[in-house]
């Protein structure tokens, strides 16, 4: 084991002189006075020196201090047992570490992410003989609502012959459930579980495929107008106090994936207080239990050490990953990217380098990219597909979406979702705001429809916005009418309640039949001769297709305003 002692500290910074050779991101312990040994990262190797992020506060921390280096990468622990926990940014599991430590937690406690006393019903599919590769199958075990795979370990990098496997039974995850040969004889003992260093992508796949299928989020902007694909990315910047975090947690109940993971990385406290408080007492409506069973909570806020919240965002999609090569669809949540690039913003100015745009580091691009570009599709070696798809928040100063992390993040995503202070203000939710907003993906309803639609809705902005400056009475009837129509669109089918039993998820089905409805309505000409009557009727047919949004769907109820809401229709009509 590789030793130095610290000859420098500067913040969260501390450089260490060697005795040996360490390499890039290796993991080191400062060992403090008082026996503390805090967790650290090698970010800089010069000569015979090496600087460190320590993941820690470092109060305490004195020159001449021991540190001594694990001689492995910054990695998370793999297996079963990952789904419905509660981790720091370094995957340690924070209501263990908080009945250890108490409320304020303390430094240099390090707990086992997995529960080395749980016992696991393991079930065996590979057999004695077989040939097998890294991430190969070996058997399952039940966790969740899934099947969690047990598979070679990622790192192993030759063809090997199962040499035994244990059968099926209940075993500790630190068991050894199978005996593994190599082409020189060596033989390896196969756990449940495995190390793997997060600023490594997992490839153990067969294919990279082109995100095409849309992953349904129930939320009908987003489905009909602004689709994300699954394994595609996407982003939403909004200021402080849009929705992104009720958009965040409705998008996570309701979107068509297996497991929801949320990486929170450096936001506030109280925003993360209130998702750790809902997310175990939202309904999964997949299985009728707690939503928690197939999501996993990286939790790092901003009263944290800021070196950890980088480690949180790569700790999140390396869990992410793990699941996609079981063939499941991940979603991973990161709130917000602002507070890692602010972090990344302060480790460059510490470590003296060149400063970009805002004094941002000059690879913040590249390493937002490198964030994104682990999202995707794959096709596995048993012929199975899993999916990673990636959205992140975005908190501009101000709501200034042209700020370095803003820009930098729509170079490399797939959709952009921006929301809108004065859409929230008009408590028009969710705040997208559909006339900045882009995607590049396909929707789940026809595409000609949904294009002329959104041209109507942008000419009706157009013609707002006119109408402010000139006033009702210096605008022309058909200008109206397409005020009208617009502002129509934007009330009955954008604006969407996420606190309505009924309308916070909408079905594909029940999406096209009240888009098209609309659309038959929007198209068909209307003989209106007063722009009173025309305000009046519209008024009354949208409060007609709130209530028909909030009414369950093929219910009777729901019929007999379908049915209202075709008289008042045909009544107006030519």
């Amino acid at each position: 084991m590789n030793q130095g002692k610290v000859v420098g500290i500067n913040g969260n910074m501390v450089t260490v002189a060697l005795e040996g050779k360490v390499i890039m991101n290796e993991v080191g312990y400062i060992i403090t006075d008082e026996g503390k040994r805090l967790k650290s990262e090698v970010i800089r190797v010069m000569g015979d020196e090496a600087q460190l992020q320590v993941f820690e506060i470092t109060k305490g921390i004195s020159v001449g201090d021991a540190c001594e280096f694990s001689g492995e990468l910054l990695a998370v622990e793999l297996g079963p047992g990952l789904l419905g926990q509660v981790y720091d940014g370094l995957q340690n599991p924070l209501p263990e570490l908080a009945e250890e430590a108490g409320y304020f937690l303390e430094r240099g406690i390090y707990i086992d992410p997995l529960p080395k006393d749980r016992r696991w019903d393991f079930t065996p599919v590979a057999k004695e003989g077989d040939k097998v590769e890294k991430a190969d199958l070996i058997g399952t075990v039940p966790e969740g609502p899934f099947k969690h795979s047990v598979m070679v370990p990622f790192n192993m990098l030759d063809s090997y012959t199962v040499k035994s496997v244990k059968p099926a039974g209940s075993y500790l995850i630190t068991d050894p459930i199978a005996v593994i040969t190599d082409s020189k004889g060596n033989d390896f003992d196969l756990t449940m579980s495995f190390n793997w260093p997060v600023k490594r992508a997992i490839d153990c796949y067969q294919e990279r495929l082109k995100p095409t299928e849309p992953m349904l989020t129930k939320t009908r902007i987003i489905d009909t107008f602004l689709p994300v694909a699954k394994g595609g990315t996407f982003c939403i910047p909004g200021p402080f106090g849009a929705g992104k975090t009720v958009l965040q947690q409705t998008t996570s109940k309701y979107a068509e994936v297996d497991v929801v993971i949320v990486a929170a990385c450096g936001e506030r406290a109280g925003e993360v207080v209130e998702t750790l408080k809902e997310f175990p007492e939202l309904t999964d409506p997949k299985t009728g239990k707690s939503l928690m069973e197939r999501t996993i909570i990286i939790c790092n806020t901003s009263s944290m050490p800021v070196a950890s919240r980088e480690a949180s965002v790569y700790t999140a999609v390396t869990l992410a990953e793990y699941y996609r090569q079981m063939g499941l669809d991940v979603l991973l949540l990161a709130d917000s990217t602002s507070r890692w690039a602010q972090a990344m913003r302060e480790m460059s100015g510490r470590l003296e380098e060149i400063p970009g745009e805002e004094a941002f580091p000059a690879y913040l691009e590249s390493s937002i990219a490198g964030f994104y570009e682990r999202a995707g599709i794959v096709s596995l070696k048993d012929g199975n597909t899993g999916s990673v798809t990636i959205g992140g928040t975005v908190s501009p100063a101000g709501g200034n979406f042209e700020e370095p992390v803003t820009q930098a993040t729509l170079k490399v995503v797939g959709a952009f979702l921006g929301l809108s202070r004065e859409r929230s203000d008009a408590r028009k939710y969710p705040a997208i705001q559909p006339v900045d907003s882009w995607s590049k993906y396909k929707g789940i309803l026809d595409e000609d429809k949904t294009v002329e639609a959104y041209n109507l809705l942008k000419r009706g902005y157009e013609v707002e916005a006119m109408m402010k400056v000139v006033g009702e009475e210096g605008t022309s009837l058909d200008d109206y009418m397409i005020y009208l129509e617009g502002d129509f669109l934007d009330a009955v089918y954008f604006q969407q309640n996420s606190f309505d039993a009924v309308d916070a998820a909408v079905s594909p089905e029940r999406q096209e039949h009240t888009f098209n409805k609309i659309y038959d309505l929007l198209k068909s000409e209307l003989t209106l001769t007063e722009k009173g009557a025309a305000r009046t009727w519209f008024n009354q047919l949208r409060q007609k297709f709130l209530d028909w949004n909030s009414t369950e769907w093929e219910t009777e109820a729901c019929k007999k305003l379908e049915a209202d809401i075709d008289a008042q229709i045909a009544g107006i009509k030519a």
